[in-house]
């Protein structure tokens, strides 16, 4: 059951808030969720259905390095005969964890590494992580508002504010945020439609901001077997190179900022 909708200023953007009562989503937003869930579920079937019969009770989610190498060794063997299969099942399973935030995509970046190589697991990774975030961008904007005001009514506060102030130079604010962990991906996926991005801000954000983090991490999946722990994906060097590409991505953004203050000062004065 759907409530009345209350406006609130916050700083220099106006957050639309839902109140609702029971459960956050209606009858209508909830069917617009199982009919994607359903399209998923039907195209990893015919994937299923293409491949030879075998015991494939190994194809699950990998949830640490163990299951992960136990997958890998199962299908390098279908990667050079089901070349297709594969790709196709890889793309779908990454999309759809993306588009309904579930944690582990890290482990399916690293199987990419293992089984394609450098060059082709970056190109794969960064295709189906933006194809994964852009599903996740257009469904939040028909569904997601009652989710966002749920679970990070101040999250949600704070990004309206910086969007709203950053309007000017948006595209270098959000390769700040996808380069840098000040917000998290799951998150600026399913806000940022809420807030009023343009999507192809978000989709130049999204494909440029991810490369860096896709090419750590595919190139480790490519030395698999010498990972003790996911956290040994990023070091000092690979962090502090990426934090430096996010400060610099966002300078004039802050530079534009200081300007806007001192022609406000300026008209003050005058």
């Amino acid at each position: 059951m759907e409530g009345g909708r209350n406006q609130s200023n916050s700083g220099n953007g106006t957050v639309n808030n839902v109140v609702r009562s029971g459960f956050p989503l209606s009858f209508w937003e909830a069917a617009v969720g199982a009919f994607v869930i359903l399209g998923f579920a039907v195209g990893l079937l015919l994937v299923y259905l293409t491949l030879p019969p075998s015991d494939y009770s190994f194809l699950k989610l990998p949830r640490n390095l163990e299951e992960l190498q136990i997958l890998r060794d199962h299908l390098e063997t279908y990667t050079s005969d089901y070349t297709a299969q594969v790709l196709v099942g890889y793309c779908v399973v990454y999309v759809f964890m993306q588009t309904f935030m579930i944690p582990g995509t890290v482990f399916m970046s690293l199987l990419a590494g293992a089984l394609f190589g450098v060059f082709k697991g970056v190109a794969l990774v960064v295709f189906t992580a933006t194809a994964g975030a852009s599903s996740c961008f257009f469904l939040s904007k028909i569904v997601g508002r009652p989710l966002v005001f749920t679970l990070w009514p101040d999250k949600l506060v704070f990004f309206q504010e910086q969007v709203a102030r950053r309007r000017e130079r948006l595209l270098n604010y959000m390769l700040f945020l996808r380069l840098t962990p000040t917000l998290p991906n799951t998150f600026i996926n399913v806000a940022s439609p809420i807030v009023d991005v343009p999507y192809h801000i978000f989709f130049l954000a999204t494909v440029i901001g991810l490369i860096p983090a896709a090419y750590i991490t595919v190139k480790a999946g490519i030395a698999l077997a010498e990972l003790q722990s996911v956290t040994d994906l990023y070091d000092f060097n690979s962090i502090a190179a990426m934090f430096l590409i996010g400060v610099v991505s966002i300078t004039p953004t802050l530079m534009g900022g200081n300007e806007q203050k001192k022609k406000a000062a300026n008209a003050a004065i005058e």
